[in-house]
């Protein structure tokens, strides 16, 4: 019979306690070192399914383009003069010798004018026209036929008669008055190095921001061409995907500097960085100075804007914004990066992370701790960090397994969002049961 010594029983009873010493703390360490974050650092967060739907991103996939006609002005059956208008006036005798022909002017290029017959007579700033022998005739809101007319009478009909009836008298319109308008288009901002957002499935650990990213255009729309429609034509067309699905306008006509200046200081005193999303102060709202024209409407919606709102005026401002922040960022288990959004559709929280880089529901994570640490089951424990105003934040908590069968937990995906993916603590308890049994215990089977 074999006997034990009291020796023999310490040293046992010791080696047993300091093996269990250090199998804790390998686990303490393994759970550090594979990021064991929900059992050592909880978050304190909301289920996708109870967050309330003022918090929620606005779906965009229903939207539909809006009809490129309504940024068009109609146009009249017939032209109607103003100030600024150059008329050819041809008056026998008078404006052009007898029997002599009568001269013919090329209209400027790029105009849709027939060529003008006459001298050009500029229409003055009061709506009238100065002619030979007679007073200042008046013209604004006449056509080109009723102003022939008019000047036929004038020099016909008076109480001395200066022509003959069979003398010719030719109006035609030299030269349409235009309207003076600025256009900044910040729709190139990825576009001009990587295209970044033409293809929202490419990865970018930091998206590429370029400083030349606006343009700048001064046009001289003609009359009845004066509206949103031939200025963005001119400039590029529609806003692309790079730029923001609206167009603002700043009407320089009723530009107050001094009241902008007044409302901008009081603005800024009542309102503090912590009220609004990541501390930016948006620009003093001014309804009656700026006009907002939405490029997509959901189906049946009608246009909020009038139909005179898309006309511009000298000194108008059209305004293209971009793209540049609507973007969210991943962490985490996540390939860390910053994603562009897209536009024109909807982009959930399954589809984000597989943008990211990472499979749900994939037995082994290529890039992550689970490619080497012998742990089986995959994270699916998503939490989105929302902003809000004030300087506050939302934490809202997805499960990555009951999202795929599940339609509230697949929440879309908010410019600003910042995506983490983490163990839930039963897989960390689970992965690190396999990891201790792979690391002691086929160990001691062989023992």
């Amino acid at each position: 019979m074999k006997v034990i010594t009291n020796h023999q029983s310490d040293r046992s009873a010791a080696w047993d306690f300091w093996t269990r010493m250090f199998m804790t703390a390998s686990a303490l360490m393994t759970l550090s070192l594979t990021g064991c974050t929900a059992l050592l650092s909880p978050i304190d967060s909301i289920p996708a399914s109870r967050v309330p739907a003022q918090f929620l991103a606005e779906p965009q996939a229903n939207k539909v383009p809006i009809d490129a006609a309504r940024l068009r002005q109609p146009k009249p059956e017939f032209y109607t003069l103003d100030s600024e208008d150059v008329l050819g006036i041809f008056i026998e005798g008078i404006l052009g010798g007898i029997d002599e022909a009568p001269p013919v002017q090329i209209p400027l290029p790029n105009s849709d004018l027939p060529p003008a017959v006459g001298f050009p007579v500029p229409i003055r700033d009061d709506g009238t026209i100065s002619l030979p022998l007679v007073e200042p005739i008046p013209v604004r809101g006449l056509t080109i036929q009723q102003a022939e007319a008019l000047i036929s009478r004038a020099f016909l009909d008076g109480p001395k008669p200066f022509l003959k009836k069979e003398n010719r008298i030719i109006v035609t319109l030299f030269r349409e008055r235009t309207h003076r308008v600025f256009v900044i288009r910040q729709d190139n901002s990825f576009a001009q190095r990587g295209n970044q957002f033409q293809g929202v499935g490419q990865r970018a650990a930091v998206a590429d921001r370029s400083d030349q990213s606006s343009r700048g255009f001064v046009l001289q729309l003609a009359a009845y061409k004066n509206d949103v429609l031939n200025a963005l034509a001119e400039t590029g067309g529609l806003p692309g995907v790079n730029a923001k699905a609206q167009i603002r306008i700043l009407r320089g006509d009723r530009l107050d500097i001094a009241r902008r200046d007044a409302q901008l200081a009081e603005f800024y005193r009542t309102n503090s960085a912590e009220k609004f999303p990541y501390g930016v102060i948006p620009s003093v709202p001014d309804s009656t100075n700026s006009i907002t024209i939405p490029m997509r409407l959901a189906p049946g919606e009608v246009p909020a804007f009038r139909p005179e709102d898309i006309i511009l005026r000298d000194g108008d401002i059209v305004y293209v914004d971009s793209r540049e922040t609507d973007v969210y960022y991943t962490q985490g288990l996540l390939r860390g990066g910053e994603f562009p959004l897209p536009r024109d559709y909807d982009l959930d929280v399954l589809a984000a992370v597989s943008l990211a880089g990472t499979n749900v529901g994939a037995t082994q994570q290529t890039g992550s701790i689970l490619s080497g640490g012998g742990a089986q089951t995959p994270p699916t424990e998503l939490i989105v960090l929302r902003r809000l105003p004030g300087n506050r934040q939302l934490s809202i908590r997805v499960d990555l397994n009951e999202a795929i069968n599940d339609p509230r937990q697949r929440i879309l995906v908010k410019a600003g969002d910042t995506l983490t993916l983490r163990f839930k603590p039963q897989e960390e308890l689970i992965n690190f049961a396999t990891a201790t049994f792979f690391t002691f215990g086929v160990r001691q089977l062989f023992q």
